[in-house]
């Protein structure tokens, strides 16, 4: 590990595109801090203006599911079809819900 790696922080990076819309997650990034990381994410990821908002999350921050546990915790779901309102029939004149 390189002295540069050991005073910087890895960050996850989400933009939103405009508003209204939800924040996706755009790559990674190192920095020292936040108010760095904010930065350095808009001169990376929004170069060409697309976005207008961007939040940055220090990565060890973030916790994630085991791909182990995807019956437990995704499984349980799948008897409760009232959930999915897929076979409900829409009337023509109520368009796009």
């Amino acid at each position: 590990m390189s002295n540069n790696e050991t005073l910087t922080q890895l960050w996850e990076v989400f933009i939103r595109p405009s508003n209204g819309l939800a924040h996706k997650h755009a790559g990674s990034i190192h920095s020292a801090d936040s108010e760095m990381a904010v930065q350095a994410a808009r001169d990376v990821y929004t170069r060409r203006g697309e976005g207008t908002s961007l939040w940055v999350v220090p990565s060890s921050a973030i916790v994630a599911s085991d791909p182990r546990d995807k019956e437990e915790l995704f499984d349980p779901a799948d008897d409760k079809i009232y959930r999915h309102p897929s076979f409900y029939n829409i009337p023509d004149e109520v368009g796009h819900m």
